[in-house]
């Protein structure tokens, strides 16, 4: 914002040019505010709040940082961090399949899970179903030891971790013996019909269009479907058509369907990954074909 602060006592002084004196002034009083309703406030909390700021200026930063999805078992806060994520946690709770796409680090997974184990708690579901496509990246099944279960497991661990990052590991592992919350590849899902059920399908751009219509058509009474995925990093065979993006360009018209598109602005994890993805959009643009 191109501002200068000083402090003197309990006065905080602001100076450089008008726009952004009057930016940094609607961002410090209404941090003010959070801090004031008792809001955990981070250092990374001040950086999405400016690019909130910057792309409205009339954005009222309580109604964002202030709206708790879940409280985890560590007494760590969840809330959605930038106008995408709180457009996408409403979506969850408007809409009963909410589709979230775009790149890595935009909340997608994190949030979804969120709100699973937020509606689990609050026994609006029987259970929660968490599943991702076991795509091989330079590594085929077959290669690695074990049974069915430990040679798809490393594809799932990125759920589990998310999964512990909210629940006590006792109670997580509790549930899931109890089959309270699943985790499983998609291929697992054929043949099923999930009623009462929140489920995520995660990586979904992993997904080929027969995996993406079998895994949509799973959809049972009193249940919630999100997808998530990031059409820009597909690990599918060279000409084999995303399930994801498929799903975009043909149900995107149905009202009781909600696509929420995430950008980099909606990067919550390292500033560099932000700066990384930005490089790499650029080169695409120079280089189509890698």
């Amino acid at each position: 914002m191109n501002v200068s602060l000083s402090t003197r006592a309990n006065s905080v002084f602001l100076e450089g040019e008008d726009w952004g004196v009057d930016l940094a002034d609607r961002l410090l009083n209404q941090l003010y505010e959070l801090v004031k309703a008792k809001y955990p406030l981070y250092t990374n909390d001040v950086d999405y709040a400016i690019r909130c700021i910057r792309a409205d200026p009339d954005m009222d930063l309580l109604k964002i940082f202030k709206q708790e999805v879940f409280i985890s078992s560590h007494k760590k806060v969840i809330v959605p961090k930038s106008i995408n994520q709180k457009l996408y946690v409403d979506s969850i709770k408007q809409y009963d399949m909410v589709f979230g796409i775009g790149p890595a680090g935009t909340g997608k997974t994190y949030l979804a899970m969120a709100m699973a184990i937020s509606y689990l708690l609050k026994k609006e579901v029987n259970r929660v179903v968490l599943t991702r496509p076991a795509v091989e990246a330079g590594e085929r099944l077959g290669f690695l030891p074990g049974d069915l279960y430990e040679k798809v497991n490393p594809y799932l661990r990125p759920l589990y971790d998310a999964l512990y990052d909210m629940m006590d590991y006792p109670s997580a592992t509790r549930l899931i013996q109890q089959g309270t919350i699943e985790v499983a590849p998609l291929a697992f899902m054929r043949g099923r019909t999930l009623n009462d059920a929140f489920i995520i399908l995660d990586e979904a751009q992993n997904a080929t269009c027969e995996q993406m219509k079998m895994f949509l058509t799973r959809l049972g009474f009193r249940a919630k479907a999100v997808i998530t995925g990031d059409i820009t990093q597909t690990d599918l065979p060279e000409g084999k058509m995303s399930g994801l993006m498929h799903a975009y360009q043909i149900l995107r018209e149905i009202k009781g369907i909600k696509f929420v598109l995430f950008s980099k602005e909606d990067v919550v994890r390292h500033p560099l990954v932000q700066e990384i993805i930005e490089a790499y959009e650029k080169a695409e643009v120079q280089s189509p074909k890698r």
